[in-house]
């Protein structure tokens, strides 16, 4: 299993760090390692600035490669939520010097995921999702927010990789992302679905 995460993909949140926008979407992967065991997720010694990043997550169920966007849909059963655990102090210090930034995106538990759900339960064209932080709203995203949709995030990376059954995407995180602190508790929901459930140690 490979995790493949999108960035730069709300306008907003896109504003709120002071990125340019692409022409195309913004690929880094996660390594198998970064998945979260379990609910609590312990702050990195390495770092005193960690960002939560709640994002709307595919479950790749038909492997491929050079999917055509009309057909992605066909690639994928279940969709998800997940928090893209982000050292933000070390990205920013990494981009600074023009240097890659993965070891700030992709250190263990840097991916929490959440429930699936079968994708025919929703209006994947006018999806809400949102995070709580110790019961209060600090994150909300809708679909058509997206400047790329689900069915061109999987086309354009299957360009580069071959997606594998099992494979997971994270199709980037909207605007409010925000640091956590010991003690914390994050709830991710899929409309009013609770999905995911952190508690920061």
């Amino acid at each position: 299993m490979k995790i493949i995460c999108i960035g730069r993909n709300y306008i907003a949140h896109i504003n709120e760090l002071g990125n340019a926008r692409e022409s195309h979407p913004v690929v880094f992967i996660k390594p198998d390692t970064a998945v979260l065991k379990g609910s609590d997720f312990y702050i990195p010694e390495f770092s005193n600035a960690v960002d939560y990043e709640v994002e709307l997550l595919l479950k790749i169920s038909k492997g491929g490669k050079y999917i055509q966007k009309e057909n992605a849909h066909k690639h994928y059963e279940q969709i998800g939520i997940g928090i893209d655990f982000t050292a933000r102090d070390l990205q920013n210090s990494l981009k600074e010097r023009g240097l890659p930034w993965e070891i700030a995106k992709s250190f263990d538990g840097a991916a929490a995921i959440g429930n699936f759900f079968p994708k025919e339960e929703f209006d994947l064209t006018h999806l809400n999702f949102s995070l709580k932080k110790n019961a209060v709203l600090v994150q909300q995203g809708n679909t058509q927010q997206m400047i790329f949709s689900f069915d061109e995030i999987i086309s354009y990376i299957s360009q580069y990789f071959t997606l594998r059954i099992g494979d997971i995407i994270f199709t980037g995180t909207p605007v409010g992302v925000g640091k956590v602190a010991e003690n914390d508790s994050l709830q991710a929901y899929i409309e009013d679905i609770k999905a995911l459930d952190i508690r920061i140690f």
